[in-house]
C-alpha cells in the first residue's frame, strides 16, 4: 500500500484574484506503508534538534510560520537562518528516504482569464476552482502512476487534510470518481480516500504542506509575481524547489483520454505555471 497525502497552499477558494496568492498548489508525500515509522522517527529528531531536544507541546509544523518573515507561533522571533535550515532539513529527509513527491500548481490570472466554455465532458469539477480542479487531477496522476510505475499488485490510499469550505464538493467529486457512469473510467488503483486522523501527529501531512508552500513560492517567483523579493529569499526557495523537482513522479499533467480530452489537456497546460529555462542556474 502506498499513502497519498494531499494539502495545498494559496486556496482562497473560488477568489482567483487574491494579490496575495496568486499561485494555488496541491500535492503531497508519496509513503510506502513499511517505510512510514522511520519516517516519523527521523521527522522528531530534526524538529527535536531544532528546539533543543524537545519538541513544544501541541507542536504543528506550519510552513507560512516557519517561512513568515520574522517566524510565527512556535518560530515567533527565531533567526531566519535557522528556520531556513530547518525547511532544508525536512525537505532533505524525503531524499535520504527515498520519499516522491507529487504535485499540481495552477496560476490563477492564467485561469481568470481563460475561457472554459469549450471544454467538455468535465462537467463533473469546478473548472474555476482551483483546489476541486487539481484534486481531480490530482486523482487521475495518482490513478496512473500506480498503475505504470507501482506494478499490478499495488493499491494506494488517499489522504485528505480537511478544506473548510468545499468539504462537500471535494465529497461529491470524490463520489464521481470512485463511481463514475462510465465503468471504464472509475478509478481502479485507489483502493481508498480519507482524512487523516490527527495531523498534529501526522509528520507526512506536515511535510506535504512545507511541499505545497515552497512550490508556491518559487512557482510565484518564476511566473514573476514576487519580483520585490531579495535576491537571498528567491535563492532560497529555489534551494527547497530543488529537493521538491527532483522527487516528483510526474512534471506537469498526466493529459487525459478519450473524446473532448485534447481542449481539457490544453486548457491545464496553460494555466498550470513552471519553471523558466535556465532556472537551476538563474543569478537572480
Amino acid at each position: 500500500m502506498h499513502f497519498f497525502y494531499i494539502d495545498e497552499a494559496g486556496c482562497n477558494l473560488r477568489d482567483l484574484t487574491n494579490p496575495e496568492s496568486p499561485i494555488f498548489t496541491l500535492g503531497g508525500v508519496i509513503v510506502k506503508d513499511k517505510g512510514w515509522n522511520k519516517t516519523h522517527g527521523e521527522f522528531e529528531k530534526i524538529v527535536k534538534a531544532y528546539f533543543g531536544g524537545t519538541i513544544p507541546d501541541n507542536f504543528e509544523l506550519h510552513s507560512h510560520e516557519l517561512l513568515s518573515p520574522n517566524g510565527d507561533g512556535h518560530f515567533a522571533g527565531h533567526d531566519r537562518a535557522r528556520r531556513n535550515k530547518l525547511a532544508i532539513d525536512l525537505l532533505t529527509l524525503l531524499q535520504t528516504r527515498g520519499h516522491q513527491i507529487f504535485l499540481h500548481a495552477i496560476d490563477k490570472n492564467q485561469l481568470n482569464a481563460y475561457n472554459v466554455a469549450p471544454i467538455r465532458n468535465k462537467d463533473h469539477v469546478e473548472l474555476k476552482t482551483p483546489y476541486l480542479l487539481c484534486y481531480d487531477n490530482g486523482i487521475t496522476t495518482i490513478e496512473w502512476f500506480v498503475k505504470a510505475r507501482l506494478g499490478s499488485t499495488a493499491r494506494g490510499m488517499v489522504i485528505i487534510d480537511e478544506k473548510d469550505g468545499i468539504k462537500t464538493e471535494i465529497e461529491t467529486l470524490t463520489k464521481h470518481r470512485r463511481f463514475h457512469p462510465t465503468k471504464a473510467k472509475r478509478v481502479k488503483w485507489i483502493s481508498e480516500f480519507s482524512y487523516p486522523i490527527d495531523s498534529e501527529k501526522n509528520p507526512m501531512v506536515q511535510l506535504s504542506d512545507l511541499v505545497c508552500f515552497a512550490s508556491k513560492k518559487y512557482l510565484g517567483i518564476e511566473a514573476g509575481y514576487h519580483d520585490n523579493y531579495p535576491k537571498a529569499a528567491k535563492d532560497f526557495f529555489r534551494e527547497l524547489y530543488l529537493i521538491i523537482d527532483e522527487r516528483l513522479i510526474k512534471k506537469g499533467i498526466v493529459p487525459e483520454e478519450g473524446r473532448y480530452a485534447a481542449d481539457f489537456n490544453n486548457f491545464m497546460r496553460q494555466i498550470t505555471p513552471k519553471p523558466r529555462n535556465g532556472w537551476k542556474q538563474r543569478v537572480y
